[in-house]
């Protein structure tokens, strides 16, 4: 299963200021820029974002690297469930784009984009997990995350995986900008 951006939603989950301080740098440093690289495609290429915060009062908002970079039109919901799904107004933001991937980034692997990708792939849409635009508070969390997601049947990939299967082609007229961000 390819993702196609004419089908795909990306979510990007909780990648809040207090939340990212007790992320270890390195992963920190590597999930901000996936997910940044990500944002940025979906912008140019028209694939809607939905962006969460948990208990936004208490974790702060999402970090300013990533906030500068959603989209214009994205959607933010609050939420204290660990899934998004259980956010008030996710599922009908998500059924009213009328799109069935999702492409989910964001913290905690083994938390909460674990729960909002299991629960997704039981609702029947395609879900991806970009695996460098994810991260936890240590890496066997991460893996582990990662591994149930995969056990599961959810596909887990690389960000630039996502973005290349969003162009579909080197012809595309935004491939020279989004490649562009690889580099």
């Amino acid at each position: 299963m390819l993702c196609r951006a004419e089908d795909a939603v990306l979510v990007l989950i909780d990648v809040q200021e207090r939340l990212a301080a007790a992320m270890p740098e390195a992963a920190l440093g590597a999930m901000t820029r996936a997910a940044g690289h990500l944002l940025e495609a979906a912008g140019q290429l028209d694939v809607p974002v939905i962006a969460t915060e948990q208990y936004p009062a208490g974790l702060g908002a999402t970090l300013p690297a990533l906030r500068g970079r959603l989209p214009a039109g994205h959607r933010l919901l609050d939420k204290t469930c660990f899934s998004c799904r259980g956010a008030a107004g996710f599922d009908a933001a998500l059924a009213g784009l009328q799109r069935r991937q999702v492409v989910l980034a964001g913290m905690e692997t083994h938390i909460c984009v674990l729960q909002t990708a299991l629960q997704l792939q039981a609702g029947g849409y395609g879900v991806f997990v970009a695996e460098d635009a994810v991260c936890a508070r240590s890496a066997d969390r991460t893996r582990n995350g990662l591994q149930r997601m995969r056990q599961a049947g959810v596909v887990i990939c690389h960000s630039e995986s996502v973005l290349f299967e969003w162009l579909g082609d080197a012809r595309h007229e935004k491939f020279k900008a989004l490649s562009s961000l690889l580099k």
